[in-house]
């Protein structure tokens, strides 16, 4: 804005003008933006962390299955010398561990095929090719090391290079641990088309994307879930088009994310992410007086005390606890305002108001947020901070659904029962 058209400001304006520069920027603690944006000095005034006072502590467990086991007992008495023969009873006073890993070193077997002349009739016999001579000389659990590496600790092809030299004494060049990597990503393409299966049978779906890098231009990571199935994909595109595909003509009963406008409308019913309007409402507290959305921060803590106990619950009691907060926050969104932050925070949640309450109708079955999708989702995040994004698209994608949007689907799918990333990989890959 120029001099001149300061000076055609009236003075209401300029006053106005002057308020909206004056407020705070938005942190992680007041929008979606994430923690890693916050300022530096903002960080250096936080409260340090670890354990609170109070806080039950932890300890690490013991094993209950040790590979030996040492008994360190006195031999004689140190009171008056005599001796103690190992046949007194004695016992346990403490026990301590010692952990150690064993040398790292691949196994190399070399397979010599051999020829023979055959005494009877002077043929020279040759051994047909063995089944380890054929394709890929690395066995299944160098596979899955390679993929554990690459796709849950976001290691670089050079880091990754570097740490298979250094752990393993393995010399490997990157175009060599692409195609490897490339490989393992084929064995993930069944589980992913049951994951996609599962999902599109679910009564309760969740969604949420990101941004992503891949071959240098700006592309989105997807991830949709239930309680049966966990579903990564990679698009070029943030449209509505991806959930229709992904879902293919399935509703859900409900449907839980932000209030993005390609994420509306898949379900019969929809659970606003309550996580992103208190962020919404937190800022406006923080910035302006009016006692509006204060109120509305008590009104949205009130709920989530609720959902704490939605469970434990009567259905009848939680309709009549739906409809007092329905009508605290109708009577929240009648205030009037002459805070134009305030007027655009009740107008935000008025359009979204018949989504907000919802999961109170499926206790148990419906989160009144999004974070599930978002945790699902920070991996990937971290990988894309790590490596910049994805060299090609059949890295993040694949062909016929390979890459590592399925390897991910997999694991995550298997997480839902309990089992462990790099289990998952290897039984996988050694399938």
């Amino acid at each position: 804005m120029s001099r001149s058209d300061l000076e055609r400001l009236s003075r209401e304006e300029l006053i106005e003008l002057v308020l909206r520069l004056q407020r705070p920027e938005k942190t992680s603690l007041t929008s979606s933006k994430p923690p890693a944006t916050d300022r530096k000095e903002r960080r250096e005034q936080a409260k340090p962390g670890g354990a609170k006072p109070g806080r039950e502590g932890h300890s690490r467990v013991m094993s209950e299955d040790p590979d030996a086991v040492v008994d360190h007992r006195p031999d004689c008495c140190a009171c008056c010398g005599g001796a103690l023969h190992e046949d007194l009873p004695a016992e346990i006073v403490s026990v301590s561990e010692h952990i150690e890993l064993p040398e790292m070193a691949p196994t190399v077997t070399l397979h010599r095929r051999l020829a023979v002349h055959c005494p009877t009739c002077g043929v020279r016999v040759v051994a047909p090719a063995p089944k380890a001579a054929r394709g890929t000389p690395f066995g299944p659990r160098l596979h899955a090391v390679v993929t554990y590496l690459k796709t849950f600790q976001a290691l670089s092809y050079e880091r990754l290079q570097a740490a298979l030299s250094d752990l393993f004494g393995l010399t490997l060049s990157q175009g060599g641990l692409m195609n490897l990597l490339r490989r393992a990503q084929g064995r993930f393409r069944p589980g992913r088309e049951s994951a996609v299966s599962a999902l599109r049978c679910a009564t309760v779906v969740a969604s949420d994307e990101t941004g992503v890098r891949i071959e240098g231009s700006n592309a989105y990571y997807w991830v949709f879930h239930s309680a049966e199935a966990v579903v990564h994909q990679a698009s070029p595109t943030r449209g509505a088009v991806v959930v229709r595909e992904m879902m293919e003509g399935h509703r859900p009963a409900v449907w839980i994310s932000d209030r993005y406008t390609a994420q509306q409308g898949h379900a019969a019913a929809h659970q606003t992410c309550l996580a992103h309007l208190a962020r919404n409402v937190a800022y406006v507290v923080e910035t302006s007086d009016d006692p509006v959305p204060w109120r509305l921060q008590l009104w949205l803590r009130s709920v989530f005390a609720l959902a704490t106990r939605v469970t434990d619950l009567a259905t009848s009691t939680l309709a009549a606890k739906r409809r007092t907060l329905d009508r605290q926050l109708g009577a929240i969104l009648a205030t009037p305002s002459h805070c134009d932050l305030t007027r655009d925070l009740q107008a935000k949640i008025g359009r979204a108001r018949h989504q907000l309450l919802v999961f109170l109708a499926h206790p148990g079955a419906v989160e009144p947020t999004n974070n599930g999708s978002e945790r699902l989702l920070r991996p990937s995040v971290v990988q894309r901070k790590m490596t910049n994004g994805y060299r090609a698209m059949w890295a993040a994608e694949g062909e016929a659904a390979e890459g590592e949007a399925a390897i991910r689907t997999v694991v995550d799918t298997a997480r839902l029962t309990g089992s462990s990333p790099f289990s998952t990989i290897l039984k996988t890959v050694g399938a």
